[in-house]
């Protein structure tokens, strides 16, 4: 009978752990299912959606080149007389006599590449150094915190400055230009996603599956990247959401400080919003129209972001 009883036991464990392995493979399938039912990730969804399909196919979308003057002889910015929207300018003409709706349709696909190349140099670098921190602060002993505090001490002082502060620095030290930008931008990431990733990791490296893994022998290499780093990467996926709108606006930003690409026949919101400040008395459309896209932009990443943080935590779930 005792024996019966011991065999119970134990398929009712073993069931329990199956469930529950089940269930933790189902989490980012539940959390989409979610978010597909949520206003707020379907709105954000919709945004983003509308601004890749016209980064991709601008050249399509677009009437006119970026380049083309075609309308040169109608615009007088010395007497701030410009052309505002008609039949064939829909979003009417620049400074010199450009098609401002061409432009902006041209201008996203820039804008795009900054924010995602930036955000995916912040994500790799941050994450690689959180990692790094993590692992050594969860499993590395007393050496292994030593260095965790190491390289913790360098993300500090990068968190000392303020992000945009600390792009501009480093764009204004390796010079003007988009892939400066690109670099500035993500720097600025990086602390971010370290400090996110470290703590993951650290909170996971004090539960039960990673003490039984050390137990059976496990080496710490792969506890850290089979166990522990899979189930650390939720909060910075979802900082990695965010950062797009973050890295959309800082390089916006140092493209308005004159910053970003040197060559000013190539559409991007933030050269275009910095340049049209001369004529903001006698065009302020000009300014307006890549300000609401970069709002419009980076609010639709937030919003996914948020849903997606909203899915994955369980405080949260409604």
């Amino acid at each position: 009978m005792a024996a019966r009883t011991q065999r119970i036991d134990r398929l009712a464990e073993l069931t329990a752990a199956r469930r529950e392995e089940a269930e933790g493979r189902g989490v980012w399938r539940e959390a989409f299912a979610r978010m597909s039912r949520n206003p707020m990730a379907i709105t954000g969804a919709a945004v983003v959606a509308l601004f890749i399909v016209v980064a991709v196919l601008g050249d399509l979308i677009a009437p006119y080149g970026p380049t083309e003057q075609n309308w040169g002889d109608e615009v007088f910015p010395n007497r701030n007389v410009f052309v505002g929207p008609r039949a064939e300018n829909w979003l009417g003409l620049d400074n010199l006599g450009r098609d401002q709706f061409s432009r902006m349709v041209i201008g996203a696909r820039q804008t795009l590449m900054v924010g995602v190349v930036a955000a995916g140099l912040g994500f790799t670098a941050g994450a690689l150094l959180g990692g790094v921190s993590g692992a050594a602060y969860a499993l590395g002993g007393t050496a292994g915190r030593r260095v965790d505090a190491v390289l913790m001490r360098v993300v500090d002082m990068m968190l000392a400055l303020p992000s945009l502060l600390l792009a501009v620095s480093i764009a204004a030290l390796l010079g003007q230009g988009l892939v400066t930008v690109m670099i500035a931008v993500g720097t600025a990431q990086v602390p971010i996603f370290a400090r996110l990733l470290r703590g993951a990791m650290i909170a996971q490296g004090s539960r039960d599956y990673v003490i039984a893994a050390r137990a059976l022998g496990a080496r710490r290499r792969r506890i850290a990247l089979v166990h522990i780093l899979p189930n650390s990467m939720g909060p910075i996926l979802v900082q990695l959401t965010l950062s797009l709108a973050t890295a959309i606006i800082d390089a916006a930003a140092l493209s308005y400080l004159g910053l970003g690409n040197p060559d000013p026949s190539v559409p991007e919101w933030g050269t275009m919003l910095a340049d049209a400040q001369r004529f903001l008395s006698g065009a302020p459309q000009l300014a307006v129209y890549p300000a609401l896209a970069i709002i419009v932009t980076a609010l639709g990443f937030t919003l996914m972001g948020e849903a997606l943080r909203e899915s994955l935590d369980p405080r949260l779930r409604k």
